[in-house]
């Protein structure tokens, strides 16, 4: 068995071991992974955050030693907590984005197997924090960032990809697609007892669970759909101001927090 860590930006995490196939999801810089299978150009990869499984390139891989991936999953790391930061490697400059991993992070460096890297953004240990104010806070930083199928990043990210790294910031860990965030937490039986960062579940005509998002108020709500918004939500689901019209259907309430 092997491991692996993430020394780019941002790795796409693809659904079949090729560079045409859909991406389904993102390692972040920092992320530290267990490689599952391995082929002649690509490896099959389980996420160590989130349990996702997918395809990556065997070139874009960095191998972690089993003594360092066990810590880091024992004690977790510090978070970046600011929308695009530099990290500074022998002097050749890296970017890295909101909720980057910044393994073994000490006296402003942190480090991935001999390579040092300086970091003099903010950085957070992410504890669990229940203040809901501090969580939409950081919700609006991913705002108007564009929708991505499989992103995770401002730059590109999904409805449950904003609620999984949303949460994240806060000390919570949510897994990565909708349908299995709908089974964490506790219900909430009606909108009038929710309360500011539940989140809010929504379904198709199938009755399965195709989006997510964060309710501000039991009136508003900020979600991924087309790009990182707020709309209006009641009882019925989401309703577009700009289009007067109802895009998702509530199917339940969850609460986290």
């Amino acid at each position: 068995m092997s491991f692996g860590i993430c020394q780019l930006s941002l790795i796409p995490l693809r659904s079949e071991p090729s560079h045409r196939s859909e991406m389904v999801s993102q390692l972040l810089f920092g992320e530290h992974y267990e490689v599952k299978e391995t082929t002649r150009d690509w490896l099959k990869i389980r996420s160590a955050h989130d349990g996702y499984e997918g395809f990556m390139p065997v070139n874009q891989h960095t191998e972690l030693q089993f003594n360092d991936f066990s810590f880091l999953q024992k004690t977790g790391a510090f978070l970046s907590y600011d929308m695009v930061q530099l990290l500074v490697h022998e002097n050749r400059m890296q970017t890295i984005l909101l909720g980057s991993v910044l393994p073994f992070f000490e006296n402003l460096h942190c480090r991935i197997n001999d390579k040092r890297y300086r970091y003099d953004g903010a950085a957070r240990f992410p504890q669990k924090n229940s203040n809901s104010a501090m969580l939409i806070e950081n919700a609006y930083m991913y705002l108007n960032a564009p929708y991505l199928w499989g992103g995770r990043s401002p730059f590109g990210i999904d409805c449950s990809g904003f609620t999984q790294m949303v949460y994240r910031l806060s000390g919570y860990q949510l897994l990565r697609d909708a349908s299995l965030q709908a089974g964490q937490g506790t219900a909430v039986n009606l909108v009038d007892e929710s309360h500011t960062g539940d989140l809010a579940f929504f379904d198709n005509e199938e009755g399965n669970i195709i989006h997510v998002g964060i309710l501000i108020s039991r009136e508003s709500i900020i979600h991924a759909s087309g790009k990182v918004r707020v709309d209006a939500f009641d009882q019925v689901g989401i309703y577009n101001n700009e289009t007067k019209r109802y895009t998702h259907k509530l199917r339940l309430i969850k609460r986290i927090l």
